[in-house]
């Protein structure tokens, strides 16, 4: 077996764990990336949110995907029997960006991961973080296996687990524990859209709800060079009862939703099907001791409002300071500076998701003579401003949006 050291050791090479690498190694560390996977590789959560915008800059790394021609995302279109609603970032509480991208992930993350190799870190793909040791004070020690059957001995001075749904750390920790939310499942592909609509609007992630299934729930990503990202969730029995295989399981699912049957009449379904369920989980502690947990690998409920990328970019930026103290000797505060903020901002998104869910949100979306300070207060929340206090539904989020869905509820 191979002994190696490093300062950093980080599972997992997508957004939050290249941005922790890059971040730390513009510090003076040295960063060791372990990625199990080989890049490129397919990953779905193509639709990014404008805070991902001030993060990617905060971190020196909206450089070195800019340039890839990604379609730019400018708001979000609900829809239910082709009626519709839409939100566009353009139009605000938090002052922020006003647009983002849809993004292909493979390249996407394959380009993060370029940058922090470029800014010193050390990556290394087809690793399998097999065991982990925390037992010595500032010295966790990994074992790690490689797909060439190499085994090495790595001890670092603090690990990152940036490992996404495999969430390394809280499964060899005894961390993980299961979400609260009702099980779901989901099929989702990547499509040749042919769509050729003149209501299709491009620039906007399109969410549709099932006419008679109000608990299945869609998503349209238009991206770049005619493709796009499909996908549907629902409870895993109506997900089952689907016929067919996989890909015939998603069109037929497609079909009962009017404006999707009829935006995607013409798409070639030419890539493999995705499949997957009961996926929300939750984690008991996002750090440790010489520890920190990042992105999805710190707890999901679910893709609804694409909070994914933006709590991983969020959780790397606001654990690279107390890392880097630790490391140079001073106490930190991990719950004030890091586990608190990143708590708040996943009980946001849940806040929208738990009301998505009982079907009492889309009521506020789809009301006739909404407020229109209200609408640019939920619009800073679906661009992802889930730490702008000074927004009510981030401050207070249970209790507002609980006074707002019932002031909106039809009446009886």
């Amino acid at each position: 077996m191979n002994t190696e050291h490093t300062d950093i050791a980080i599972i997992g090479a997508g957004p939050a764990g290249a941005t922790m690498a890059a971040l730390l190694a513009d510090r003076g560390w040295r960063v060791t990336v372990l990625e199990r996977s080989h890049f490129p590789r397919f990953a779905v959560g193509e639709s990014l949110l404008p805070r991902c915008m001030d993060a990617l800059a905060d971190a020196g790394m909206l450089h070195a995907v800019e340039e890839a021609g990604y379609q730019v995302k400018r708001g979000v279109t609900f829809t239910e029997n082709d009626r519709d609603t839409s939100f566009t970032f353009d139009d605000q509480f938090t002052p922020g960006w006003a647009w983002t991208w849809q993004v292909l992930r493979a390249d996407f993350d394959d380009r993060l991961a370029l940058e922090a190799e470029r800014r010193g870190a050390t990556l290394r793909f087809g690793q399998t973080v097999e065991s982990v040791d925390f037992s010595v004070p500032g010295a966790p020690h990994l074992t790690v296996s490689g797909d060439d059957d190499t085994r090495t001995a790595l001890t670092a001075r603090f690990v990152c687990d940036a490992s996404g749904f495999a969430r390394v750390l809280p499964r060899l920790l005894g961390l993980d524990r299961a979400g609260s939310a009702p099980p779901r499942a989901a099929l989702f592909t990547h499509v040749a859209d042919h769509i050729d609509a003149p209501d299709y609007q491009r620039d906007r992630i399109v969410i549709g709800i099932h006419p008679s299934q109000p608990e299945v729930w869609y998503w349209l990503i238009g991206l770049a060079g005619g493709r796009a990202s499909v996908g549907v969730i629902g409870p895993p029995e109506w997900i089952h009862g689907l016929d067919g295989t996989p890909v015939e399981r998603l069109q037929q699912a497609i079909g009962e939703e009017p404006r999707l049957a009829r935006l995607l009449a013409d798409a070639e379904f030419d890539s493999r099907v995705g499949q997957t369920e009961n996926y929300a989980y939750d984690i008991a502690a996002l750090h440790g001791r010489d520890y920190a947990l990042l992105g999805n690998a710190a707890g999901f409920v679910d893709p609804i409002f694409s909070s994914g990328v933006t709590i991983a970019l969020e959780s790397a930026l606001r654990a690279a300071d107390p890392i880097d103290a630790q490391l140079r000797g001073s106490d930190v505060d991990w719950h004030t500076e890091f586990e608190a903020p990143i708590r708040a901002g996943q009980r946001v998104f849940t806040s929208f998701i738990s009301a998505w869910y009982r079907g009492t949100l889309k009521h506020v979306f789809f009301n006739p003579t909404p407020d229109t300070t209200i609408r640019t207060m939920l619009s800073s929340i679906l661009a992802g401003y889930v730490w702008d206090t000074s927004n009510p539904y981030v401050a207070v989020p249970e209790r507002r949006l609980e006074t707002l869905c019932r002031l909106c509820a039809p009446a009886a």
